[in-house]
């Protein structure tokens, strides 16, 4: 099983981050990257597919927003060459862009029906491959030397199968997110055979039907946020969307995920790492504050945030 294609969903419109993605792809929001260069979060998301050996990136997106992304990589590349004629880091990230727009592929989602349905667009890029899935609104940070998507592509590979990154998460929180039910295997602590998936449910539905053995009480196994899937998760989706079978009110992916683990072997993998959820309130501020903490700006960041916490609490009255 080969891994080389991947497929990055950013149709959304980004309703939390309204006005400024009124104006501007919240994909193409910026932020300083762990190497302190200010970056679009759709490049810092592709750099986490690349350096883990992806080839060929496909991103889903809404009418007309191809044109729309395509001109946004150029003029921030133009932009900074102008500001910055002479300064190399600038021409190298100018560069960066120029060759990460040549090779994007553009997938459109001519309605917003779900989250599955998104991915369903894709289907024509992916082929009859095994492909990686992730988020266009969320950042990664592995704990480890490997990507976190390298992670999940190398247990894939080895297993020859699908596999979706899981996290351990508060109870309080996972109604946010896709939540697994699964057995751990005996010869990994870190690896499941999934059983069912739930679509953000309700503490009492995950008590009931969602609980791991061996995770700390209170906890869940959630999505991360990327997949390793095969081909045959187009296959479930087509007939999703075919028979607009909606969970929701939309076309889920996890409606497929589910009729996938009873079809064949799938499994999560529960990363060595954070994501972060640029779609929530703060998520964006948060996800800043772990890339700085995780790069060349760390002591730089540290002195801002604690300088900025003192200058509060001395304005603060008593």
């Amino acid at each position: 099983m080969q891994v080389s294609k991947a497929v990055i969903t950013a149709a959304g419109r980004g309703a939390r981050q309204y006005p400024a993605s009124d104006t501007v792809q919240k994909a193409m929001s910026p932020l300083v990257d762990r190497d302190g260069l200010t970056k679009p979060v759709l490049q810092i998301i592709a750099e986490e597919a690349l350096a883990s050996g992806i080839e060929e990136i496909c991103v889903v997106v809404a009418p007309g927003d191809e044109a729309v992304y395509r001109d946004q990589f150029r003029t921030y590349a133009n932009n900074l060459r102008a500001a910055y004629r002479d300064a190399k880091w600038a021409d190298d990230q100018a560069r960066k862009l120029l060759e990460l727009e040549q090779r994007l592929t553009f997938a459109v989602q001519a309605e917003p029906k779900g989250y599955g349905h998104a991915v369903w667009c894709a289907r024509e890029f992916v082929g009859g491959d095994s492909f990686l899935l992730l988020l266009g609104d969320h950042l990664y940070l592995s704990a480890e030397p490997r990507r976190c998507a390298r992670q999940l592509i190398d247990l894939a590979t080895a297993e020859g199968c699908a596999v979706s990154a899981v996290q351990a998460t508060r109870e309080h929180l996972i109604h946010q997110y896709g939540t697994v039910a699964g057995r751990r295997l005996a010869q990994r602590t870190d690896v499941y055979a999934i059983d069912e998936i739930v679509e953000k449910p309700n503490p009492t539905l995950a008590e009931l039907r969602l609980q791991v053995p061996g995770l700390r009480a209170g906890h869940y196994l959630c999505f991360f946020g990327m997949h390793v899937l095969t081909p045959t998760v187009f296959e479930l989706l087509d007939e999703l969307v075919k028979g607009d079978v909606r969970e929701l009110g939309q076309i889920q992916l996890t409606t497929a995920l589910n009729i996938l683990a009873r079809r064949e072997k799938y499994l999560a993998l529960e990363t060595k790492g954070s994501r972060f959820n640029l779609g929530v309130k703060y998520g964006g501020v948060e996800a800043q504050v772990a890339l700085s903490m995780s790069g060349v700006d760390r002591e730089q960041i540290l002195a801002v945030l604690l300088e900025a916490v003192a200058r509060i609490e001395r304005a603060s009255p008593r």
